[in-house]
């Protein structure tokens, strides 16, 4: 009877009862738990975005050089999308190891993972001194940082959800999603200077190694500052109060398979965005066009700051009429968008066009990536918050993320550049109806906004 109770409780009601009990000596504020997740996440976006632009901009030329450019960029993009494919057994491999010895050997076996790949690539020769035996490393690489990404998910975004205060839920939901932003902004620039600094032969030999140098060192830093934050016996406290631990699998599937299926299918517009206006736009200045793939870097940075204020926007946004509500206007924004925005913008295939595309994509970027994270997290009971968050992330992203460059180059070399935006259009639309089939997503609010 009690663990019926325990599962059928609302996420949200668990919530108000825990904030309703008096406070003890464990209790963190949720600015404490905000930081070490933007320290966290910030990290993770910008491993990922030195990876995908090096995809776009580098690997075409440096390991597939037997290839013609789009063909090259075709090989480089299916290895882009390995680590997505290899996230969820790093989850799956990772629960293994927080069950049988704790969250921070876990953490620690992540960043043992993770650094080992990231400063492998840097250090990789190219196809011109190791032939096919580059490209394999490179895929087992690749394959490695999608395990540690997978293995690395400490439960602070779901924590973070539970302990912030009743009427600033959307604003707390926001915050882990900043570091998307924040840590592209960091690889464009990192990329930016170099293009504009170096030679081409300079570039293509060494320069495009620094930053994975400097991804192995971020990625290092923020690993060990999460860990020193989770294993204090305070946070090991609310985690440990919060339900936030793995439960079993068999049980979620049968019980929340529904929710499984929902929460990863709700994100795909913001996660087909997500690679439209960042990897992809490189690709295509660069087999597609003569201009400057500096310029286009440096508006891609200006759109990031624009997606970091349209997150912020969101959080007031959510607090006020709801994260479903929230996410579902900006999912039929990005409809919108994809038909009447991007694809005349694209069609004529002008640098104008292209520029307004990246601002005004980016900008639609933050304020729906902004509630993704709280769409999956919130559609859940309580004891399956952790374990559920895991699998739908992992899912979404594989999903609506890790093929998207791949299918809108193909579309763009076949069709034309114009027609990528029925393929965010696609996205936009199954976020659209996964919500409105959903009715376990949280759609709770404070009093006042209802």
């Amino acid at each position: 009877m009690n663990a019926h109770l325990q599962t059928a409780t609302p996420a949200g009601a668990l919530t108000d009862t825990i904030e309703a009990q008096p406070h003890g000596a464990h209790d963190i504020h949720p600015g404490d738990i905000a930081i070490g997740v933007i320290i966290g996440r910030t990290s993770e976006f910008f491993d990922f975005f030195v990876f995908g632009i090096a995809a776009a901009l580098v690997f075409p030329q440096v390991f597939f050089s037997f290839a013609d450019p789009t063909q090259g960029t075709v090989y480089s993009f299916l290895l882009f999308a390995l680590a997505f494919i290899a996230r969820p057994f790093g989850s799956l491999l990772a629960r293994l190891i927080h069950r049988r010895y704790g969250r921070g050997t876990k953490l620690t076996f992540a960043l043992f993972v993770l650094g080992t790949a990231t400063a492998g690539i840097a250090f990789l020769p190219g196809y011109a001194v190791l032939g096919g035996t580059a490209i394999l490393l490179l895929a087992l690489f690749r394959i490695a940082q999608g395990i540690g990404l997978g293995a690395s998910w400490d439960g602070l975004p779901s924590l973070l959800a539970l302990n912030a205060p009743a009427s600033q839920r959307g604003w707390y939901a926001m915050v882990p999603q900043l570091g998307a932003p924040i840590g592209f902004i960091i690889a464009a620039a990192v990329f930016a200077y170099l293009r504009v600094n170096l030679a081409d032969a300079d570039f293509y030999d060494w320069g495009w190694r620094f930053p994975f140098y400097v991804a192995f060192a971020i990625n290092v830093v923020a690993l060990f500052a999460r860990l020193r934050l989770v294993v204090t016996p305070e946070f090991a406290h609310l985690l440990e109060t919060r339900a936030l631990e793995p439960s079993p699998l068999g049980e979620l599937f049968r019980l929340q398979g529904r929710n499984v299926l929902l929460g990863a299918l709700a994100p795909l517009a913001s996660y087909a965005l997500f690679h439209l206006v960042t990897i992809f736009p490189l690709s295509w200045v660069t087999l597609f066009t003569k201009e400057s793939v500096a310029e286009y870097l440096i508006v891609e940075i200006c759109g990031a700051g624009l997606a970091v204020l349209t997150m912020l926007i969101s959080g007031k946004f959510a607090n006020r009429y709801g994260r479903r509500t929230t996410f579902g206007f900006g999912a039929a924004l990005i409809a919108v968008f994809s038909v009447a925005g991007l694809m005349p913008l694209f069609l004529r295939g002008t640098t104008t066009g292209a520029y307004i595309f990246i601002l005004a994509g980016f900008a639609l970027l933050g304020f729906t990536h902004a509630q993704a994270s709280g769409i999956v997290n919130s559609s859940f009971a309580t004891r399956f918050r952790y374990s559920g968050a895991v699998l739908t992330s992992d899912f979404g992203w594989l999903l609506g993320a890790a093929f998207a460059p791949l299918v809108a180059l193909q579309i763009a070399t076949h069709l034309g550049v114009g027609y990528v935006g029925l393929y965010l259009l696609s996205g936009a639309l199954v976020t659209l109806i996964a919500l409105r089939m959903s009715r376990s997503i949280d759609t709770s609010s404070p009093p006042a906004a209802r």
